[in-house]
């Protein structure tokens, strides 16, 4: 099971940051971000100004402007919550990668045996074949294969992994589209790319419910 790279138009992501977006309208919320919560002070400041003027001659710039700032304070909600969103849809992604993912490992007899990849360990040889993903990082020591990267770099286009010079590192959860390669694991559960990525995804979520209690 490959990393899903998750597309800024998911619906699945954009629903529920339109709903945020208005949640954190909360004056309570906006304290940790001083300029949208002058923005919103602004809008219901220039609101109550047009609803103060109510059977009195329309005040065409005042609702421009309290359109403007209930627009830019509604859109700089909603931008964070679809970042919070993506970063949490990334990390089940890679939560369900790092525990679905199994690997051929080579015994020493030549044979191999279809384990986990979370029982791989430093030093262990692995066979990656085509439309397989690869279940932990490594250096390719025998092989060459096109490799897709996309959910991990962001690149669209594959890229040629192959024994030997500098394009012989790969990184667990990328697939193999074509041929084989022969991979030692370079690092042990706990220590690779996709789990660094969690901790980073989930470390800043940590740090953002921290400022928010205090």
């Amino acid at each position: 099971m490959a990393v899903k790279a998750h597309s800024l138009f998911d619906r699945r992501i954009i629903g529920p940051a339109v709903l945020a977006s208005f949640k954190k309208l909360n004056p309570v919320s906006l304290l940790k971000n001083p300029v949208i919560f002058v923005t919103e002070v602004g809008a219901v400041v220039t609101t109550a100004g047009l609803l103060l003027r109510s059977g009195k001659e329309p005040g065409g710039f005042i609702l421009q402007v309290s359109l403007w700032l209930w627009f830019t304070a509604l859109f700089a909600n909603f931008a964070e919550a679809m970042a919070e969103g993506r970063g949490k849809a990334q990390a089940r992604e890679l939560r369900k990668t790092r525990s679905h993912t199994r690997a051929n490992r080579l015994k020493a007899d030549g044979t191999t045996e279809r384990i986990p990849a979370e029982l791989l360990r430093k030093g262990d040889l692995i066979l990656v074949s085509e439309r397989e993903v690869i279940p932990s990082d490594g250096e390719i020591i025998e092989g060459v294969a096109t490799v897709d990267e996309s959910a991990i770099t962001g690149e669209s286009a594959p890229v040629i992994r192959e024994a030997g010079g500098d394009r012989s590192a790969v990184t667990g959860g990328t697939r193999v589209l074509s041929d084989w390669i022969k991979v030692v694991v370079t690092a042990n559960p706990g220590e690779s790319f996709l789990d660094r990525m969690i901790s980073l995804v989930e470390g800043a979520r940590r740090q953002k419910h921290q400022m928010r209690s205090l």
